[in-house]
């Protein structure tokens, strides 16, 4: 853990220096005094702000115990609606967590606008995050807790418990599923591989959709092209989980991101998801305290080949374990024609990780896609879909349109 944070460190150093000084927040003038959010955990953030929030445990078919975070309705209480509210899924994105959805002010965080909007709001946590660290038989000190850890397990076995826990707690057939970057690729998974959730689901909004990632310019591509060096140093050290959300973690955010100049965490946010013109910056130390929320290094792995084949693939264990895993000696592609759910996709056209490419190569697979929007702002970046501060004008607004849309 100290070896990753260690060289990344000297990278955002780097990148520090190289950081605009007309950036719109002036991040370099700005002092940063600590937020209480810092230190709050999802729960916290979410009533912190007047909301009301239930925390649930799903387990899934293979035994991991994930948390789901419940707003039921908005601020402003139940209102006078009468009848069943119209729920919503929300999964969050790569080394990330439901903490994104709730990670800035009630008009602009999604998780809040949609229970403002009077939506029923759910948000999920995938194995290994900070949140879904643990399991019936085995403990993440164990390899065994990693072995099945990636957007394909995710996809199979996350994403189909908690969606049907869900519509079991809600006495519901269906409901609207949002997932941002890996949120989007788990769904993928399950509507390829489990085909009767297509059913269960009235939308798929993706924003910042990954399928294949063969063009992206996110740091990832440089794990890849050293992806034999970064195994091999992982078995060394015994790496079983990628950057954590630690105690570490914690106090490296409050001593760099609260220093009278900070730009060396502005720095590490810009080599991890490029560079944002729409982050708060009085938020960063807020931002940095919360994600990474960790991962698997098999998942890490699983992208950096993704990466190199430049296919939407299932993990590739070699031709000897593939052929025991898939009865073949390279790993499948995932088909994505068996998905009938309507698909609406968000993309932005200086995204770093679900690059534009990619995403054009993705619509053209998708026969049940009804709407594509691109974000009309040329810096907008792949963290942007998350935590941009005018996220409400430059892409929720489109989300709510189609959730009206769709809604029976």
């Amino acid at each position: 853990m100290l070896l990753h944070l260690t060289s990344l460190a000297i990278l955002a150093t780097t990148a520090a220096k190289n950081w605009p000084n007309n950036n719109v927040n002036n991040i370099e003038n700005s002092v940063l005094s600590p937020d209480p959010d810092f230190y709050r955990n999802v729960s916290e953030l979410i009533t912190s702000k007047g909301y009301p929030v239930e925390n649930h445990v799903v387990q899934t078919e293979d035994g991991f115990l994930l948390s789901v975070q419940h707003i039921p309705h908005g601020r402003n209480g139940p209102g006078t609606f009468q009848g069943k509210k119209e729920v919503v899924f929300l999964q969050h994105g790569f080394l990330s967590a439901s903490h994104d959805w709730v990670i800035n002010f009630p008009d602009q965080s999604l998780g809040f606008i949609l229970a403002d909007a009077g939506y029923d709001v759910w948000m999920g946590n995938t194995r290994g995050n900070t949140y879904s660290r643990k399991h019936v038989k085995y403990t993440p000190d164990m390899d065994k807790f990693w072995e099945n850890s990636t957007f394909s397990e995710m996809g199979y076995y996350d994403v189909p418990a908690m969606i049907d826990y869900v519509l079991n707690e809600t006495c519901e057939k269906q409901l609207s599923y949002i997932g941002h970057s890996q949120g989007t690729a788990a769904c993928f998974v399950m509507l390829s591989e489990r085909p009767e959730y297509n059913q269960k689901i009235k939308i798929f909004i993706a924003l910042a959709p990954i399928s294949t990632v063969g063009y992206m310019t996110n740091p990832i591509h440089f794990i890849a092209r050293a992806k034999e060096e970064f195994e091999l140093i992982a078995k060394i050290f015994q790496w079983r989980d990628f950057l954590p959300n630690s105690t570490l973690i914690k106090f490296f955010s409050e001593l760099v991101c609260n220093h009278e100049e900070p730009r060396i965490c502005k720095g590490i946010m810009s080599l991890a998801f490029g560079e944002s013109n729409e982050l708060n910056s009085t938020r960063i130390h807020v931002y940095a305290a919360h994600t990474p929320a960790g991962t698997s290094v098999k998942s890490v792995i699983h992208y950096a080949q993704l990466y190199l084949s430049r296919k939407f693939a299932k993990y590739d264990y070699g031709k000897e374990e593939n052929f025991a895993h898939y009865g073949q000696e390279t790993p499948p592609e995932y088909d994505l024609s068996p998905i009938t759910a309507p698909v609406a996709v968000i993309w932005a056209s200086h995204d770093n990780l679900a690059d534009p490419t990619d995403v054009k190569l993705l619509l053209k697979k998708l026969k049940s896609l009804v709407d594509v929007y691109e974000v009309p702002y040329k810096p907008f970046n792949h963290v942007d879909f998350t935590l941009a501060v005018h996220a409400k004008y430059l892409l929720y607004d489109k989300v709510l349109e189609w959730l009206n849309k769709y809604s029976s």
